[in-house]
């Protein structure tokens, strides 16, 4: 009777084994301070997929700054709480349901949209929250391919017909998409003019951006003598500071210039020079990568962007920042860092 009971009892936990699988995950179940709210769980997860559903083992996850925000109910994102953090990240398809056709087993793929929870070992998702891209990529290629890329690619391409030799000014230019601006304007031949903060090492930081390709790079005290001199005639500002250095760039614009705004780090308002915004007709549009994702639409546009960004990679005319890799189990340490210090820009690895 015994060996009976033990035999059911091992049987089913093999079936139960079967049917879950464990993922390590970074979550939390109310907005707050990531140090206080984030917890590591270990988290059963169903190992059958249903038809149109994926079963992604995660690779690499970035932390971004709209990562700590979504954390902190701060950003316009609210995933359903409990929720894993990370929207961006790369990994492999280990299982696809009967029906999923666009990507396979032993696939990469990267989140198609935001809030899909990066910051675990596994997930299973529906198979229209994954994008495929090409295994050549480095992991941190991989990891970091889904945000900053595409938004540059995006304003570069979609607010202006610019063409070669057209000049871009930009703020914010030694950030993560300031320097992807910098990189995809230098392949299709358009000149750019970069503003950046003062610091110690600003001579180096210059430097750095002038090796990704920027024309020039100008602190926020020396753009002012340029309004009128280097950075005149542009025509497509991009704006992610806000305040009086908007007022900067928007001044630089020629007739008809377009300045997008997709970030506000110095937390006030955008100022516009009423001159140039009445007589020179510049336009001021807002755009949020996010919310380009969640049309259906630009499925066919997305493929056709991650293909060109895949070539710039390839053919050595993009690199990605430097990143700092870690394990979840540091992950305190990871989002310290990633909250303290722009330079030290962390990833998961797993």
């Amino acid at each position: 009777m015994l060996g009976t009971t033990l035999r059911f009892f091992n049987g089913s936990l093999t079936r139960l084994s079967r049917r879950c699988i464990t993922s390590r995950q970074l979550m939390y179940d109310k907005y707050g301070d990531p140090l206080k709210v984030l917890e590591l769980k270990d988290v059963e997860i169903p190992g059958k997929v249903e038809a149109n559903e994926v079963r992604i083992r995660w690779l690499a996850a970035t932390i971004n700054p709209a990562d700590i925000n979504q954390v902190q109910g701060t950003y316009p994102i609210k995933p359903q709480l409990p929720a894993v953090g990370g929207s961006e990240g790369f990994g492999e398809v280990e299982a696809v349901g009967s029906s999923v056709k666009e990507v396979e087993v032993g696939d990469w793929v990267v989140a198609a949209h935001s809030g899909l929870g990066c910051w675990r070992t596994r997930g299973v998702y529906k198979d229209e929250d994954v994008a495929k891209i090409d295994k050549n990529l480095s992991i941190e290629e991989a990891a970091s391919f889904q945000v900053n890329p595409p938004t540059a690619y995006r304003m570069l391409k979609d607010f202006v017909d610019l063409k070669p030799g057209d000049l871009v000014v930009q703020n914010g230019a030694n950030s993560a998409v300031g320097r992807a601006v910098i990189q995809i304007a230098h392949a299709k031949a358009l000149r750019t003019v970069n503003v950046i903060r003062n610091r110690s090492n600003v001579n180096e930081l210059i430097d750095e951006l002038k090796s990704l390709g920027a024309d020039e790079v100008f602190t926020e005290e020396e753009m002012k003598k340029e309004i009128r001199g280097k950075a005149k005639n542009a025509r497509l500002a991009l704006n992610c500071v806000g305040g009086k250095n908007a007022l900067m760039l928007a001044s630089c614009l020629a007739n008809k210039g377009v300045m997008v705004t997709y970030g506000g780090m110095s937390k006030q308002p955008i100022q516009v020079p009423t001159g140039p915004f009445i007589f020179k007709d510049i336009q001021l549009v807002g755009f949020w990568m996010s919310r380009w994702y969640t049309y259906p639409e630009n499925k066919p546009e997305r493929e056709n962007m991650f293909k060109e960004l895949n070539e710039l990679v390839r053919s050595g005319r993009f690199k990605t920042p430097h990143f700092q890799k870690v394990s979840l189990d540091d992950w305190k340490k990871a989002i310290t860092d990633a909250v303290t210090s722009s330079d030290k820009k962390q990833l998961f690895v797993y």
